[in-house]
């Protein structure tokens, strides 16, 4: 062991004496300079590319917002030029390190198939928004239902993917734009108005005229029903231990839910005050001895 140390050692003198290590160093210590140099530059242009991207996009928000495009299509078309300008970073990237476009493309080309597959979900969700911003179901702050699953809320932001709803409670759905293209839904505030339909239950022992009068004067009270189309008050059925009645009128959409709420509020109280019963369920029993 003593031997082979000292043949090791003698060894490593002699190649010190001939320059071996210090020609070793200077072939491999350019290369080391270049790679961490190209790591520097790498995330110089990763800083500066991110700062320029956002000042181009805040500049080509600005032109929209002046040009006066729907705000939908805004989203989009901002959402395409950031993931446009990133791939322009990351090629700038790759190109440090040998990696060029031709290259790159063939690569994709080559992984055609695969990469298709792969992101089958992402351009049906990419088509589906195209989809949206020109066939135009709904827009930016349209409240829409999506009939499939039942999702409903404030459309908040349009993506080149997925779209997000705001719901009533205040969360937030996230919606892939293929299923929002490729599903039925519901556009509620697509009109300016909607119709406002109520039931009431009234005691069959009850004068149905006197309640008839009774739900008129609360609709002539209601400024917010709108008296373009008159409103329309029926007998809609005769239930199992009810009779009921129906009531129709139009609002303006900001105000359907206040008008409902409101009505139903003080139908029950001009009821109570008539002494027109509202009928509930009950069961009447009767012990024999």
């Amino acid at each position: 062991m003593i031997v082979l140390s000292q043949v090791l050692s003698d060894s490593l003198i002699e190649n010190l004496k001939d320059g071996v290590l210090k020609r070793w160093l200077e072939s491999v210590l350019p290369d080391v300079l270049s790679f961490f140099w190209s790591i520097a530059l790498a995330f110089l242009i990763f800083y500066l590319g991110g700062r320029i991207i956002r000042v181009v996009r805040r500049v080509f928000q600005k032109s929209m917002e002046r040009r006066g495009i729907e705000e939908g299509v805004r989203q989009f078309a901002d959402q395409a030029l950031k993931w446009a300008l990133w791939l322009v970073v990351v090629m700038l990237i790759l190109g440090l390190f040998g990696v060029t476009a031709s290259s790159f493309a063939a690569a994709i080309a080559s992984l055609g198939v695969t990469i298709g597959l792969a992101f089958q979900g992402s351009l049906s969700n990419f088509a589906g928004g195209v989809l949206i911003l020109i066939l135009h179901p709904f827009r930016v702050g349209d409240f829409i239902v999506e009939d499939t699953h039942g999702n409903a809320g404030t459309v908040e932001e349009i993506s080149i993917f997925y779209t997000k709803l705001r719901t009533m409670d205040n969360r937030m759905v996230v919606i892939p734009n293929g299923t929002l293209a490729n599903t039925s839904l519901t556009n509620v505030t697509e009109s300016d108005r909607r119709r406002l339909d109520l039931e009431f239950s009234i005691a069959y022992e009850a004068d149905i005229r006197r309640a008839k009068e009774i739900l008129r004067g609360l609709l002539d009270k209601e400024e917010r029903c709108l008296r373009d189309e008159a409103p329309q008050i029926f007998v809609k059925a005769w239930a199992d231990s009810a009779v009921l009645i129906g009531v129709r009128c139009f609002v303006p959409t900001e105000y359907y839910w206040d008008v409902q709420w409101k009505l139903l509020e003080d139908a029950k109280y001009a009821f109570d005050e008539a002494g027109i019963s509202i009928p509930y369920p009950q069961m009447d029993v009767t012990v024999k001895k």
